[in-house]
């Protein structure tokens, strides 16, 4: 719940938490990409549907990014890795993640949005969604640092948009999932209540309302635990 809080605040769905609890409690692996992903879904499309009614959405930014994205996060999730490879990409992207809370830079939002061509949305979109797809991750922990660090939009407006392609890359990367696989876990509905109740305290008070710096330290070293646990298969 606590990382949903934290992801949700700036328009992500968390699923990077979700896979570093699931791997801590040696869940297989093919019960943690569908698994994040729906989880995702729920947190992403709640999320996302309080960003649109806030208007915090660049559609002239978001509309190419998912052109390219949508259809190969299908690819991505349709494809199954071997273990190995699997848990060795999962370790890198929770060890990303987990240091980005350690070493968050703050935001300026003073700066001039610099917009960028269609075609780099669209290739950006398109491997952001291939690696989202592949791992069960939303995508959003790639696009987000991205759009901030080159001034593609708003910062106000970059953790919504972030909201709607996370939903969307998860629906694919779900689907594509489902046609390689043919089931969901049934655990899901465990996880399911708990990131809904954090994604309804994240997105109605924000990060800046909580006494947050311990929090973030914590759940920086957890997924660092969990991403290095994945990358040496321990």
């Amino acid at each position: 719940m606590f990382g949903a809080i934290l992801y949700t605040s700036v328009g992500h769905a968390g699923s990077s938490v979700y896979i570093a609890i699931m791997s801590l409690f040696n869940l297989p692996a093919p019960v943690i990409k569908p698994t994040a992903l729906s989880l995702n879904i729920l947190v992403s499309s709640f999320t996302s549907a309080r960003y649109i009614r806030a208007k915090l959405i660049d559609f002239r930014m978001l509309v190419p990014l998912c052109i390219g994205a949508i259809p190969m996060a299908f690819l991505g999730g349709h494809l199954q890795l071997p273990i190995n490879v699997f848990k060795t990409m999962l370790g890198l992207i929770l060890i990303f993640a987990g240091l980005g809370f350690f070493f968050k830079l703050a935001r300026k939002t003073n700066l001039q949005i610099v917009r960028p061509k269609a075609i780099l949305l669209f290739i950006t979109g398109a491997i952001i969604g291939f690696i989202s797809g592949l791992t069960g991750t939303g995508g959003g922990i790639f696009l987000s640092p991205l759009v901030l660090a080159f001034r593609w939009t708003a910062v106000r407006s970059a953790s919504g948009t972030a909201a709607v392609f996370i939903f969307l890359n998860s629906v694919s990367g779900l689907l594509g999932n489902i046609s390689s696989i043919s089931k969901i876990p049934n655990t899901i509905p465990l996880f399911a209540l708990a990131v809904l109740i954090g994604a309804i305290i994240g997105t109605q008070f924000g990060i800046k309302n909580f006494s947050n710096a311990g929090i973030k330290r914590a759940l920086g070293a957890v997924l660092i635990i969990a991403g290095l646990k994945l990358f040496f298969h321990l």
